[in-house]
């Protein structure tokens, strides 16, 4: 427990150091996984070539691919909330709530919090004149680019009352955002998933081996350099909190060594002037002994220590340290011993 209230501070850096360091190989492992699948994925137009490239990955299933194409519903589209003109697959709504929250160090500071998001959507393809692959599960997509529709900010205007409250608790309010997203209808998007053929047609849908499916504008080279990017951000914080667990762990093994080598130099001090007090012990001693006064074990040296609880008096002290456990006379448990006079 010494040692633990020592490093007490090393430990907790390196438990959460170690956390997060966790964490960030997780992802870095993720990304380069999402790097390599996507580098090697084919991008494919949606033509009449399509079936022949499908024909050539067993099942008919290729299981990461690049495509782009026009959206476009299957069945009656969603109509926008707030533009009556605007129409999409797939609508986000999102209401946040603007605050100016007290802080643990007593300053006050803006704030955002999401206090409700619904989001809604119908099937729809990516088509390519006369030619179409439907979208499956969109809403599962890791990057799904929406169009903004709508952004109002509603203030509020607090009374005296909502003043003095917002004092005390530490929170003011400042007003509510409502915010409409949509992938509209004839929007160009690429797609990267898994493309299969099945009775009904041709559908891309997020990969079954963990990769993710990808709904955007952005192409697939700057799909490329964002994952780059990111690849590269996890490891500058891999070298960073690695450097910070290897100087915590630095930290602990030296304060352990240190300590090891003072309870060494401390056990090799005892042990001096144990062997000084054995050496000075053996010159005072009688040598003209009765019988009864030798140590029971040795019969060499006088009885000079008392085994409590019994009470016996029957060894020497260099008897003593080599019988632990039971009285030799007796054989009860010897809880403790002291030194004993006998005149």
């Amino acid at each position: 427990m010494d040692f633990l209230s020592e490093v007490i501070g090393e430990a907790v850096i390196l438990s959460i150091d170690s956390l997060i360091l966790g964490f960030c190989v997780k992802q870095l492992s993720k990304c380069k996984h999402i790097l390599n699948a996507l580098q090697t994925a084919p991008v494919l137009d949606i033509d009449n070539s399509l079936n022949k490239e499908i024909n050539k990955y067993p099942n008919y299933v290729i299981p990461y691919v690049v495509v782009r194409g026009l959206v476009k519903p299957l069945g009656n589209p969603i109509t926008s909330n707030y533009n009556q003109s605007v129409t999409g697959v797939i609508q986000r709504l999102i209401i946040k709530e603007h605050v100016i929250a007290r802080t643990s160090a007593g300053f006050w500071s803006d704030q955002t919090r999401t206090i409700h998001e619904f989001c809604n959507s119908t099937p729809f393809v990516l088509t390519n004149g006369k030619y179409s692959i439907e979208v499956v599960d969109a809403l599962a997509a890791e990057l799904l680019d929406l169009d903004v529709i709508s952004d109002k900010f509603e203030p509020m205007s607090p009374g005296v009352i909502d003043h003095v409250w917002g004092f005390f608790s530490g929170v003011r309010q400042r007003g509510l955002q409502t915010m409409e997203e949509m992938l509209r209808d004839g929007s160009y998007i690429t797609a990267v998933g898994e493309l299969s053929r099945t009775s009904s047609g041709l559908k891309i849908q997020p990969p079954k081996d963990g990769l993710p499916l990808y709904l955007t504008t952005s192409t697939k080279s700057s799909l490329l350099k964002r994952l780059a990017s990111s690849r590269d951000f996890l490891r500058v914080l891999l070298v960073l909190f690695g450097s910070v667990a290897a100087i915590a762990s630095g930290r602990i093994a030296y304060k352990y060594i240190k300590r090891r080598r003072r309870r060494q130099a401390d056990e090799n001090l005892k042990q001096q002037l144990a062997a000084g007090r054995r050496e000075r012990r053996a010159q005072n001693r009688d040598k003209d002994l009765s019988e009864v006064q030798l140590c029971v074990v040795c019969s060499d040296n006088p009885k000079e220590i008392i085994l409590l609880p019994c009470g016996h008096v029957c060894l020497c002290e260099d008897c003593s340290e080599n019988i632990r456990d039971n009285c030799p006379i007796c054989r009860e448990r010897i809880h403790s011993r002291a030194p004993a006079f006998i005149t």
